[in-house]
């Protein structure tokens, strides 16, 4: 397939770009030049050098026509132009898109409604692992209530976004935009994370409402509510994650909790991501109950407050709903951190009898839920604090006992069993090489949820707030 070469006409409106014929050729354009790549986003082959030429003309060309209507990004679509051009003066080597990068600052522009251009050659986290072009254009979700959370809730990284149109790279599981998935020669500071809360927002809804059919859970009708509204869930999702995000370098830490490239037993990772959950939700606990008090004493709450007051209660449904009955079966069964971390979550509630799974249906004591989901937050956070003092082997056969004192190991896990001495007083790859790749296996009841889900989560790739 050869790309469209055009010279579209300049487009001044934001709200009508996925339909312009400048984003229909970018699209298209960037979506052939994606054949022509490598995995590391090179074209090698000469043959390939023509038609990959020809590609980002298009592309350049359409940015152009596009930028009046991003006068925002003015500075970032110039040298987004130039580092194409750049590129293809180059050779097509590895791509190297850091001018460009530095120049996007989307959180300077936290506007409810707001539209960006964002073209890069980037993989995509759970998505494709390939640094191809990809384009997008993107929404910025931020109403009053949430610009009003942030001053006592401090995230001047966090992005909330919608999907608007995108290339084949985000039509995918992929729900996030991180400057550090783009090519570039050297890495910056990042100042900005991204994530895609109609995306989240619209799995969680078309899961959540499956699942709560499927065991017969009588959902809460606040819960429920969520399930009809796309835009209070996404606003809900953008509640959560600005909480969740912020929480990464936040507590009493034992130092890069998140142990960003370091190889690591992956239940580590599942405890961290659901550390940042459990205090969303436990901070929406708290803000709930402020909120509530000054309301029952007869205080009058702004419109602001009362918005996230009521989000404060979703968010806390959506915490529950969206670990145990998505993040808990899917993925595969390799080092699923996130599923661990889902059935973690399911098996604390229903070992502390305020989750109950009687006569195959599911129910809750709402009333006890909260304290039992804050004592599994304390228990994650005690293992964190005791950890300061402790080696790190120490600290990952800790969290092993934690999670096993809830979950079952795999009958053959070498962790349940008892680490010999020599991995006891070698390297940490030791440790990590001793791990199972499913060492935590589904309980049964996951076993038959999963293969009543597995058709409604794989419906969810590539969905967004308008399917």
């Amino acid at each position: 397939m050869t790309a469209t070469r055009l010279s579209p006409a300049v487009v001044a409106d934001a709200a009508v770009v996925e339909t312009s014929p400048a984003w229909l050729a970018l699209k298209d354009a960037a979506t052939t030049l994606q054949s022509l790549q490598a995995q590391d986003g090179s074209v090698p082959e000469a043959d390939d050098h023509a038609e990959a030429r020809s590609c980002v003309q298009a592309i350049v060309e359409s940015i152009r026509a596009l930028a009046p209507a991003f006068p925002h990004d003015a500075e970032y679509l110039a040298a987004s132009m130039h580092d194409f051009e750049r590129w293809v003066d180059g050779g097509f080597a590895v791509p190297d898109f850091l001018e460009s990068l530095v120049a996007f600052q989307p959180q300077q522009h936290r506007v409810d409604g707001m539209r960006h251009l964002v073209v890069f050659p980037m993989y995509t986290q759970n998505g494709s692992r390939d640094r191809h072009v990809e384009a997008l254009i993107v929404e910025v979700i931020w109403p009053e209530f949430i610009a009003q959370l942030e001053t006592e809730y401090t995230n001047k990284l966090f992005v909330s976004l919608r999907l608007i149109d995108f290339t084949p790279g985000y039509d995918t599981n992929s729900a996030v935009l991180f400057p550090e998935t783009v090519a570039m020669r050297e890495i910056p500071t990042f100042t900005w994370g991204a994530i895609f809360q109609d995306r989240e927002a619209a799995r969680y809804r078309r899961v959540v409402r499956a699942a709560s059919e499927i065991t017969k859970l009588d959902l809460p009708a606040d819960a429920a509510r969520m399930l009809d509204d796309q835009q209070l869930a996404e606003e809900t999702f953008v509640m959560w994650d600005l909480i969740h995000d912020r929480t990464h370098m936040r507590g009493d830490l034992p130092f890069d909790p998140f142990m960003i490239k370091q190889r690591m037993p992956y239940f580590l990772y599942s405890l961290e991501e659901l550390r940042c959950d459990l205090t969303a939700f436990r901070e929406c606990v708290g803000i709930t109950q402020r909120l509530r008090a000054r309301r029952d004493g007869g205080e009058t709450l702004e419109p602001s407050e009362q918005a996230m007051l009521d989000h404060a209660v979703l968010v806390q449904y959506a915490v529950i709903f969206d670990r145990i009955f998505r993040f808990a079966i899917t993925g595969s069964r390799v080092r699923n951190y996130d599923g661990l971390g889902g059935q973690l979550l399911f098996a604390w509630l229903h070992q502390r009898g305020v989750l109950h799974w009687t006569d195959t249906a599911l129910a809750f004591d709402w009333e006890a839920v909260p304290a039992a989901v804050v004592a599994l937050s304390d228990a994650i956070d005690e293992l964190y604090w005791r950890s300061i003092d402790r080696p790190k082997t120490a600290h990952w056969l800790a969290a092993y006992d934690l999670v096993r004192s809830t979950l079952t190991p795999h009958p053959a896990s070498q962790w349940a069993r008892g680490l010999s001495d020599e991995v006891l007083a070698g390297a940490p790859k030791g440790f990590t090489d001793a791990v199972l790749d499913d060492e935590f296996p589904l309980s049964m009841f996951f076993e038959a949820l999963d293969k009543k889900m597995k058709p409604v989560i794989e419906s969810t790739v590539g969905i967004t707030g308008r399917d």
